[in-house]
């Protein structure tokens, strides 16, 4: 397995900038996901990875090997496409031996790593078949054993699971680190999908506008957001304009809150935004002595949805939503208590 480093780069079409000085570290045998709404970059990124897409400026590195200017096919890599890019005319097998066929693989050593290829990813059975005989979940499979016959210094999938159904994707997720984890790839994972994103990544890059905007793990992602952007693409969140108030204190509207994020080089009344999660917030049905970190409000809205039901709440001058885990069914016009900890309450500055 190798890490892959990327170094100051940059890339245009005419006058849109695709990638603008990106710089990332990605880790032997690390899953990387590349996350971010469309048209932030990520598929560029990936494209100059593979060896698809010449950088204007910056370097690649492969190991210790510089790759930038290295051809597709000299950088041993895998990918799997959006649409599985399978031939409709060949078998299975066909399909997965094709890249061996290319690197002139003879037939006895092909039909083998061909065997370990299904096998890996659970098509052992399924050498012979068409390709229109399978099911989308079936296909992805066929071109994740493609991409990993030619075994590659590292895998890479454009949005590999945005054709399959909800249930499909979820099981597909599950699939893919396993595979990933058990031959020790290296793997770059581009996605829209934030769901997708924190539940498969080791870490993740948000993207915007051809910049990186934060690099970390999916709890330190999610958690602990430093922009507003990536709090509100992250998942859902709410946001309450404020000022700092003293150390680790902030007012917003009526209520002072504690945070445990930094408000190192703040003054006093300089204006901050919070994030604060709608699973965050502890409800409570009746009134509270408390006041830090505590709003009153009133259910403006109610959907229940068993395992968990969502709000949106009227508490002073801010409309919230708020969200209950194994919930007691709540009606429009309930009155809540919401509490928020300090380490829950997100503070980001302006941008």
């Amino acid at each position: 397995m190798i890490g892959i480093r990327i170094e100051q780069l940059s890339k245009r079409f005419g006058e849109t900038v695709a990638l603008d000085s990106v710089n990332l570290q990605i880790e032997p045998g690390e899953i990387f996901f590349l996350l971010g709404p469309s048209g932030c970059g990520k598929t560029t990124l990936l494209r100059s990875l593979a060896g698809f897409c010449t950088p204007d400026s910056g370097t690649i590195w492969f190991g210790d090997e510089k790759v930038t200017s290295l051809p597709a096919h000299r950088r041993r890599t895998g990918m799997v496409f959006q649409n599985y890019a399978l031939w409709p005319h060949k078998t299975v097998a066909e399909n997965v031996a094709f890249g061996l066929e290319e690197l002139r693989v003879s037939r006895a050593e092909t039909a083998r790593r061909v065997g370990e290829a299904l096998a890996s990813v659970q098509m052992e059975g399924a050498a012979g078949r068409n390709i229109h005989e399978l099911s989308g979940g079936q296909q992805q499979r066929v071109a994740l054993a493609r991409a990993l016959v030619v075994r590659p210094r590292c895998l890479l999938l454009d949005e590999p699971l945005s054709n399959l159904d909800a249930k499909l994707r979820m099981e597909m997720r599950t699939e893919i680190r396993r595979i990933c984890k058990e031959a020790g790839l290296t793997a770059v994972y581009v996605t829209h999908d934030q769901k997708e994103a924190l539940s498969v990544a080791d870490r993740m890059a948000v993207l915007r506008l051809g910049r990186v905007c934060q690099v970390g793990t999916p709890e330190e992602v999610y958690r602990a957001p430093v922009s507003r952007f990536v709090a509100d693409f992250v998942g859902e969140t709410n946001f309450l304009e404020a000022t700092v108030q003293g150390e680790q204190t902030v007012l917003a509207g009526e209520t002072v809150f504690q945070t445990a994020s930094s408000l190192a080089g703040m003054s006093v009344g300089d204006p901050v935004t919070l994030s604060i999660r709608p699973e965050a917030w502890r409800i409570s049905r009746t009134a509270s002595a408390a006041s830090t970190n505590t709003l009153r409000g009133r259910v403006e809205e109610a959907v229940y949805l068993g395992e968990v039901a969502q709000y949106r709440v009227q508490a002073g001058s801010f409309l919230l939503k708020i969200t209950e885990i194994n919930p007691r069914r709540a009606a429009a016009g309930e009155t809540f208590t919401l509490n928020a900890a300090p380490e829950d309450v997100v503070v980001l500055q302006p941008a």
